[in-house]
């Protein structure tokens, strides 16, 4: 038997999933537009929702992601100044992506644990999402 390489297939340059998956691939990305999906957040708070992310490797992206156009970042005139970040319109359409990748997410961690249902998940834990991003209606607004 003959064992053969499998070559690499380049993406076209016109394919609209490459294309997606250039803005959503970086990163903590999924994780950071999660946390932004019911609302502005500042700084202190994208770090609470993701405790492992670095003060640095989260300015990193939140630049990039503003830079791409996926979401605003605005300059509140309070003293001392305060910023929030936001989802742009093009952010707020990868929304339905990142939810079904929680469903599977939460389906396999469910099937894993061997729960039979998400009202049976008490203590949170690492990767713990709010109740609210678990509601299918969560996007819906």
């Amino acid at each position: 038997m003959v064992l053969r390489m499998r070559t690499k297939v380049k993406a076209l340059p016109g394919c609209p999933m490459s294309k997606c998956m250039a803005l959503l691939s970086g990163l903590w990305t999924p994780e950071l537009l999660w946390s932004l999906s019911n609302g502005p957040r500042r700084f202190s708070e994208l770090r609470r929702d993701i405790p492992a992310i670095s003060a640095k490797v989260l300015t990193s992206r939140l630049r990039d992601l503003e830079h791409r156009g996926v979401l605003g970042r605005s300059v509140m005139p309070t003293s001392p100044p305060t910023v929030e970040y936001d989802l742009t319109p093009l952010g707020r359409e990868l929304l339905p992506a990142i939810k079904a990748i929680v469903d599977v997410g939460s389906r396999l961690l469910l099937r894993d644990l061997a729960i039979p249902s998400p009202q049976a998940v008490d203590a949170p834990g690492p990767g713990h999402l709010d109740p609210e991003h678990l509601d299918p209606g969560h996007l819906e607004q």
